[in-house]
């Protein structure tokens, strides 16, 4: 579903945020991508998104190229930041109806979407309200939500958890899980690493660019927990990694 193959991206100066970065998740897969602050987390997340250009390697997206099709790429993946920008004009049915023209959508399962995932994230008694009046936790919901209706075969998020609180949360992963039996596949960013052990199969540790750590949870993990894991390799020059690869 998701396969980038020799990623690296350098910003002015010559900063290299990303180096050579290889990894595949599959149909089914729930894939953790975690890292410190600065290790090329957000970059590959947003050249995957197709909102960051780049010139070295490729990502393919369902055997797509998201240099050479990215209207492709898009029409398929579902992509929310970590820190979300609505037209805040809009109420905030207006903008999950405005999302389902550009996807296409048809009225009748539009609707049945929109109803699904607002009841899901009890944001439905608010979509006639402004987003502007929205808290920051009510417009991630919608965030999540307007990724949701066009049912993506990928789903790329950037810390999609911070700013929910339990019980929209615990709705999101539930849902991340029905979309993954269903098929689908999720990539994302998290820094609550007990979260990603519990709700990942797969999980990759990247460091100042370069992936040190690859493959299925258990056997990234071995007999320690994730975080003792990420603290080892965070702190030394080693790597790990899992012997079958994702």
């Amino acid at each position: 579903m998701l396969k980038i193959v020799n990623f690296s991206k350098s910003y002015k100066g010559g900063k290299r945020a990303v180096d050579g970065l290889n990894l595949e998740v599959e149909s089914g897969d729930i894939f953790g991508f975690i890292g410190h602050n600065g290790a090329g987390k957000t970059t590959t997340i947003r050249a995957i998104a197709g909102v960051l250009d780049f010139e070295e390697g490729d990502i393919l997206i369902d055997g797509v190229s998201i240099k050479k099709d990215p209207v492709s790429c898009k029409k398929i993946t579902a992509y929310i930041p970590d820190n979300p920008d609505l037209y805040e004009h809009l109420t905030g049915i207006a903008y999950l109806n405005f999302i389902g023209d550009i996807y296409e959508i048809g009225k009748a399962e539009r609707k049945q979407a929109i109803e699904k995932y607002a009841d899901a994230f009890e944001l439905t008694a608010d979509l006639g309200d402004r987003i502007s009046s929205y808290s920051h936790g009510m417009k991630q919901k919608l965030a999540i939500i307007s990724a949701l209706i066009h049912k993506p075969k990928l789903l790329v998020l950037d810390e999609p958890f911070v700013g929910l609180d339990p019980k929209a949360a615990h709705t999101l992963k539930t849902i991340m899980a029905e979309m993954c039996r269903n098929g689908g596949a999720i990539f994302f960013s998290t820094h609550v690493l007990e979260v990603a052990e519990k709700l990942c199969n797969k999980v990759g540790i990247i460091k100042n660019g370069r992936l040190v750590a690859y493959g299925l949870t258990q056997q990234v993990t071995g007999d320690s927990s994730l975080e003792d894991v990420f603290m080892e390799l965070i702190d030394t020059d080693g790597s790990k990694k899992g012997t079958v690869q994702a």
